[in-house]
């Protein structure tokens, strides 16, 4: 018996520096061709100092192994409270509850969309082995994203979430900046005509060729992110745009863009996209290999598109009262008994779908329920409107005095989803 498990602990050795020596052939550097359009990271860059890219797989330098996220939203806004000023989340006690309850959930990864998390935020993260990433919002309605006066402003709002990052955050803990969230489809189509010989773009670290304007307005963005970064800070970290399937990378039929504006968030270090089961895009997918369902179809022609990793930065149900928008089928009115099942079947879905390996997480939407969303009204934010869906994503209900409470078994569902029986990859 002791032969054997020496054996078997060899033959273990073995497979991992086959392994490691596999991903650390493939270069970082390596772009992406996709339909016509190219996109680099030069060889110049540095890369990362913890998490870092090895082909498709999203590698943590400090215990040496490739990281599957298992990921929230988190956007911790209690009653009373709303970021349309600029105010950050209270910097209280909440922290230590939240934390620990996201944690017992097997929570791994909290994707930030306040760019100016608190103190006490940080505080209680570090009592943890948690790692998040950071959102950066940018006015996704604008008038013309690559015109000067949008691209200063935006990148002064990028830099003052990086300076954060520093002063406050934790770089040690940070995976990732993502520079602007779900571009509607109108502000695309009037940049990409206000500019039509634009395609090309060679900054100091990220180098597209083949693009539309808009794409090469978000390039141009990471790559100014990435350089005040190393100029400033001596380090980086990873960088993506996040999007979402109305306006591509797949082209179908429902979508909000013609073929010429479809949009390919490669221009950073991976590919993050908001897929959801009742979005455009997926609803008109072929059926996946595996389980047969649409959702499964969207990741495996997304996943054979792709080489570079590629993360589900948003998933999830709104369980408001009712569906208020009949023309957006999905959009709201789910039950809260209905929701465990979907959740499982996504889960199917992603771990099941021929290439599967290429996903490197997934992040739920959200903690819990955001008052504060719609802004009818100045005091919007003291108010849960029945009619605006975007309020009651939440796994749980924020009640009067600020109290999480679970929304039946959807909490429990998560639980069981991502504590793992067994870890075909580590989880920070």
């Amino acid at each position: 018996m002791k032969d054997y498990q020496t054996k078997s602990m060899a033959l273990m050795m073995i497979q991992f520096l086959l392994f490691f020596f596999y991903i650390c052939s493939m270069t970082v550097f390596a772009g992406t061709d996709i339909q016509g359009k190219t996109a680099r990271i030069t060889p110049e860059t540095p890369e990362p100092a913890r998490y870092v890219i090895r082909g498709i797989y999203v590698f943590d330098r400090l215990h040496g192994v490739p990281v599957f996220f298992r990921g929230i939203g988190y956007s911790p806004y209690h009653k009373g409270e709303t970021p349309i000023y600029g105010d950050m989340p209270g910097n209280d006690n909440r922290y230590q509850t939240h934390i620990p309850l996201m944690q017992r959930l097997g929570v791994n990864y909290l994707h930030v969309f306040p760019i100016r998390m608190p103190p006490k935020f940080f505080s209680a993260l570090d009592r943890t082995d948690l790692c998040y990433g950071q959102d950066i919002w940018i006015d996704d309605r604008a008038e013309d994203f690559l015109s000067e006066t949008y691209q200063s402003a935006t990148l002064s709002r990028i830099k003052e979430a990086i300076d954060h990052t520093y002063a406050v955050g934790r770089p040690d803990r940070l995976v990732l900046f993502s520079i602007g969230d779900e571009l509607q489809p109108k502000a695309i189509l009037r940049t990409d005509a206000r500019h039509p010989q634009v395609h090309d773009y060679a900054g100091k670290h990220i180098v597209v060729t083949g693009r539309t304007p808009t794409e090469v307005a978000i390039a141009r963005l990471i790559d100014q992110a990435m350089e005040y970064e190393l100029t400033r800070y001596s380090r980086r970290h990873l960088y993506c745009h996040t999007s979402f399937t109305h306006i591509g990378p797949l082209n179908r039929s429902d979508i909000q863009v013609p073929q010429s504006s479809l949009l390919i968030p490669d221009m950073g270090d991976l590919v993050c996209l908001n897929i959801y089961t009742y979005a455009r895009g997926v609803i008109t997918s072929p059926p996946g290999s595996k389980t047969g369902r649409r959702y499964q179809g969207y990741l495996e022609e997304l996943s054979a598109m792709m080489q570079k990793p590629i993360f589900i930065t948003q998933i999830g149900l709104s369980t408001s009262p009712f569906e208020p928008k009949p023309w957006a089928p999905g959009f709201g009115g789910h039950r809260v008994t209905d929701v465990p099942a979907i959740f499982r079947s996504v889960w199917q879905d992603i771990t099941t779908a021929h290439g599967h390996e290429k996903f490197c997480g997934v992040a739920f939407f959200e903690l819990h329920d955001e008052w504060w969303k719609g802004s009818k009204q100045p005091m919007d934010s003291k108010n849960h409107d029945q009619d605006d869906p975007e309020e009651w994503f939440g796994i749980y209900e924020i009640n009067d005095e600020n109290r999480l409470i679970p929304k039946g078994k959807i909490p429990d569902t998560l639980r069981d989803l991502y504590v793992p029986k067994s870890l075909d990859r580590y989880s920070p």
